[in-house]
């Protein structure tokens, strides 16, 4: 099936969508203010060792300090034929000290309020090849399964390597059919890009970038094209011109399908990837038979919730119930990679009696999350009918990225009645007059309290009045949210 890649570049940001039979299927969002980290080198500062979480906080120039575990040391782990037996672990006091520098790479974004992750394991990728300059093994990705081809990939990338080599690589699926010119190329490359990184660290000061990955506009061309990739559209000339330098260096086979998109229309327009990023950020989503998903998205996970809605085209109410699930099946995995949700996911497919049905529903979902480039468990269904999934967290969510917790309802996702603000005024007048004895006292409110108090509350507050034996004002503060309120004493 062609797909199509689509890039918005403007100053402030560059967002790539990638379409498949006129479907968006994915959005990446690279911020110039907050881009990603993950990759990025740094000559780092131990800030702390913590020997009771064998962990440590590193000082690499971010806001808030990085974490690094034990097992995330390559000095820690077992080397040179030792791997799979019980070797102990070294103890992270034996390696690290405060106030050490250390060469660090971050393989997890800072997420929420939690520091990013660090390893001291280097690993650079390029096009084909992922270079390990402390490893001496040379792998192959999992996604090469024929084991011919595999050995012919090693055999073919051991040739090309000089005799003093000391770091590794592993091989990925860009590999199969490239030449032993494109992986000359991509070795001389990493080599090039470590040399300087290693040069850096004797001459640079704790808390330095050494290293940056690729932007996203880059990573685009070297990850996500492949052979059903019909065409790369770019929205900007000069960028544009840039990719192609890149595409030229890196990526040849890319460059005849990068192409500089002239039109008048805004290129997510013409597509419609504009009203897709609306939907998305929505709870509801609607299936072309009338059902519809609703998906939560919360700290400790997502559920997505799938319901039957309008449709009731099959013969029977099974019939209808196994196709709405189908078709959902076929949906969650387009919403995960959309919304880039992560962590554990709960899917609440509906209740399905027929076990040859759930089985087929299971079977779709799986295929339908072979595309998915991010690593993914699925379990069978649950004693309660429920589907438990992990997808890895890589990156922030699209909500994440593109909102923010709404200041009326906190994150709850609703807000206290205007009757039930006017009770709890009511409740604190009474409180404040046992204790005070104003002359008055004056009600600040949103215009929606006010306007409770004036018409269907308006009794019981003038029954308050005559209790407290106070006179009650009443005063519209425009910039006041529907919960927010003060009471002042006159």
């Amino acid at each position: 099936m062609n797909e199509d890649i689509l890039i918005n570049i403007t100053p402030q940001e560059t967002r790539v969508a990638l379409i498949l039979q006129g479907a968006v299927q994915e959005l990446h969002i690279e911020r110039t203010l907050s881009r990603g980290l993950a990759g990025n080198i740094y000559l780092g500062k131990v800030v702390r060792v913590l020997p009771g979480m064998q962990s440590a906080f590193i000082d690499i120039g971010l806001e808030r300090a990085a974490f690094l575990h034990v097992a995330d040391i390559w000095e820690a782990k077992p080397h040179d034929g030792q791997h799979g037996q019980n070797v102990p672990q070294i103890p992270i006091e034996k390696l690290l000290f405060d106030g050490q520098t250390i060469t660090v790479q971050v393989i997890k974004d800072p997420i929420g309020t939690k520091g990013a992750r660090l390893s001291t394991q280097i690993s650079i990728a390029g096009r084909m090849l992922v270079y390990l300059p402390q490893d001496k093994h040379i792998g192959i990705s999992q996604r090469i399964e024929n084991e011919a081809e595999r050995e012919l990939l090693r055999s073919k990338v051991q040739a090309l390597l000089p005799p003093e080599e000391k770091g590794g690589f592993i091989i990925r699926t860009m590999a199969e059919d490239a030449s032993d010119a494109d992986l000359q190329m991509d070795v001389e490359y990493l080599r090039k890009t470590w040399a300087s990184i290693v040069a850096q660290t004797k001459t640079k000061p704790a808390a330095t970038l050494m290293y940056q990955d690729l932007s996203l506009a880059q990573r685009v061309l070297r990850d996500f094209v492949s052979d059903d990739t019909s065409n790369i559209q770019v929205d900007s000339r000069e960028n544009f011109q840039m990719l192609q330098e890149f595409g030229t260096l890196y990526t040849p086979s890319v460059l005849p399908k990068l192409m500089h998109y002239r039109g008048e229309r805004p290129l997510f327009d013409l597509y419609g990837v504009e009203e897709e990023i609306e939907r998305a950020l929505g709870r509801r989503v609607d299936l072309k038979s009338g059902g519809y998903l609703i998906v939560d998205q919360t700290e400790a996970m997502t559920t997505i919730d799938v319901n039957t809605g309008s449709f009731v085209n099959g013969r029977n109410f099974d019939d209808t119930i196994f196709k709405t699930n189908l078709e959902a099946a076929h949906a969650i995995a387009r919403q995960l990679r959309l919304r880039n949700l992560g962590g554990i996911i709960i899917l609440d497919f509906i209740d399905m009696e027929n076990l040859e049905h759930r089985a087929a529903v299971l079977t779709e979902l799986n295929k339908a999350l072979q595309r998915d480039r991010t690593k993914i468990s699925v379990s069978n269904f649950s004693t309660l009918g429920l589907v438990e999934m992990t997808r890895k967290r890589t990156r922030e969510s699209l909500a994440h990225i593109l909102c923010e917790t709404c200041p009326a309802c906190k994150g709850k996702g609703q807000v206290k009645t205007s009757r039930t603000v006017c009770y709890e005024i009511l409740r604190e007048v009474l409180r404040e007059a046992k204790q005070f004895n104003p002359r008055e006292f004056r009600i600040l409110a949103a215009q929606v309290v006010v306007d409770m108090f004036l018409e269907e509350e308006s009794q019981h507050l003038a029954m308050l009045g005559d209790f407290i034996q106070k006179p009650i004002s009443l005063q519209v503060q425009t910039d006041y949210q529907q919960e927010q309120y003060d009471i002042i004493l006159m």
